[in-house]
């Protein structure tokens, strides 16, 4: 391929240098426009977090959200805690179970183990394309790596990240390369983000 355009009198001249730059696929900086991700620590269907109740070992501890957004607990049956934060599950079992009368004042706590009801897509040149569980602390690198990482013909230079905002999203570029060299931080990831890995030009 030539490096220059030719003029009216049959010469060969040079091509400006940010145009061959451009044609060789220069690395985009860091993404700037992107916004930083919400976090959201609302339970789902699938959802699995431990209940702990102050003195009483024998209570099962580990606890999925079923489908209808429930889950089964010890003296107070369904219990719905879909669209809560793992506090206010804590407050309602707290409250039920002194209102039911198996304890006088129960010290409750609620710790979450995987938002499974909270996904990440992994679209395009990828081993293993779909859907990943978001957790919290999840990066870009991370998922990636869930998803068997990078196929050959990937672009890694240019993969693509949409994240939803309110009611618009909004997309980004990003160099996966720069950031396993080091020159560019990880991207912090939000449930719901989509990441799109194109194939490179040949």
């Amino acid at each position: 391929m030539s490096s220059g355009e030719e003029s009216p009198n049959g010469h060969m001249r040079a091509l400006p240098l940010f145009f061959l730059l451009v044609a060789c696929g220069a690395r985009p900086g860091p993404p700037t426009a992107l916004p930083a991700p919400v976090h959201s620590s609302r339970i789902g269907a699938g959802d699995v977090f431990e209940v702990h109740v102050l003195g009483e070992k024998d209570l099962p501890a580990e606890y999925r959200v079923q489908p209808d957004g429930s889950i089964d607990f010890p003296y107070v049956r369904r219990l719905t805690v879909e669209g809560k934060e793992p506090q206010e599950v804590a407050e309602l079992l707290r409250a039920r179970l002194r209102d039911a009368g198996i304890l006088r004042d129960p010290q409750v706590s609620v710790v979450m183990k995987q938002y499974f009801s909270k996904r990440v897509s992994v679209v395009g040149q990828v081993t293993k394309p779909g859907t990943i569980a978001w957790t919290d602390g999840l990066r870009l690198v991370d998922a990636l790596s869930q998803s068997g990482w990078l196929t050959p013909l990937a672009d890694a230079n240019h993969v693509t990240l949409i994240r939803r905002v309110g009611d618009h999203t909004v997309a980004a570029t990003i160099s996966v390369d720069a950031i396993t060299e080091g020159s560019q931080g990880d991207i912090p990831l939000q449930a719901g983000d989509t990441i799109k890995v194109d194939q490179r030009f040949m």
